[in-house]
């Protein structure tokens, strides 16, 4: 089974920067659309972005303009450049296919927005 790994999380100041990366263990990703999800303290896991096979992209309006998805098929990665970081963005980052069936879920990367 397809296997996905997050990294690039970490601790970041308001307005601040990160660039996170999903490497997965196969190639078939590239047939799928994908997404970045995130899950918050007590809320539930919501699709934040996510970009089609032709590449085309949809974000939530909490963070249109300020995160970027893409993906890599040689590389076999889907990456999450996120800007104007600001604490309601904290939460754990997954990615997955951003339709069912879905993979199964990687750890996730945390990511935490705080002065």
């Amino acid at each position: 089974q397809v296997q996905l790994v997050e990294s690039g999380g970490g601790l970041v100041q308001p307005g601040g920067s990160l660039r996170l990366s999903c490497l997965l263990s196969e190639g078939s990703f590239i047939f799928y659309g994908m997404g970045w999800y995130r899950q918050a303290p007590g809320k539930q896991r919501e699709l934040v972005a996510d970009i089609t096979v032709g590449r085309t992209t949809n974000y939530a309006d909490s963070v249109k303009g300020r995160f970027t998805i893409s993906r890599d098929n040689a590389k076999r990665t889907v990456y999450l450049q996120m800007n104007s970081l600001q604490p309601e963005d904290t939460a754990v980052y997954y990615c997955n296919k951003a339709n069912d069936p879905m993979y199964t879920w990687g750890q996730g990367t945390q990511v935490t927005v705080s002065s």
